[in-house]
């Protein structure tokens, strides 16, 4: 692999957390990162009315925030089929709770699956602060 690779991947991103970042850096650690990002539109089609959190400008301003991305590109489909057709990138990267043959794209680029850190998720998140509890939040990893 070259550092010229180009390595797609995309999701909501509504919340960052850190099984985004630590995504985002395995990406990077392949070739030039493009971030596909659903759109707002897609998301409520996806997710239901009460997502996202934040709209798609300010996810894009975060993720474009981040040393690990070299692109963002909002989508509106349900699907980033048509993003990938256009980009063709060496790689798509996906998190550990899909099958290569399930990744949108599967017939265009050769898939990486990267393992979820257990506990960090969107949905988790929101839950621990719907929840409202304290126990609900730990300590930074790595901080007492």
């Amino acid at each position: 692999m070259s550092k010229r690779d180009v390595i797609f991947t995309n999701g909501c991103f509504d919340i960052l957390h850190l099984g985004h970042i630590e995504l985002l850096k395995f990406c990077k650690d392949l070739g030039n990162v493009i971030v596909g990002l659903n759109s707002d539109t897609s998301i409520r089609k996806l997710k239901g009315v009460t997502r996202p959190i934040f709209n798609q400008y300010e996810r894009r301003a975060l993720l474009e925030s981040i040393k690990f991305v070299d692109q963002v590109v909002i989508f509106d489909e349900e699907t980033p089929y048509r993003l990938i057709q256009e980009i063709r990138p060496t790689f798509i990267v996906k998190g550990g709770d899909y099958k290569h043959l399930e990744v949108t794209g599967s017939d265009i680029a050769p898939i990486k699956i990267f393992n979820y850190l257990e506990g960090h998720s969107t949905s988790l998140t929101i839950d621990k602060i719907r929840s409202g509890r304290e126990s609900d939040f730990g300590m930074v990893r790595g901080q007492n």
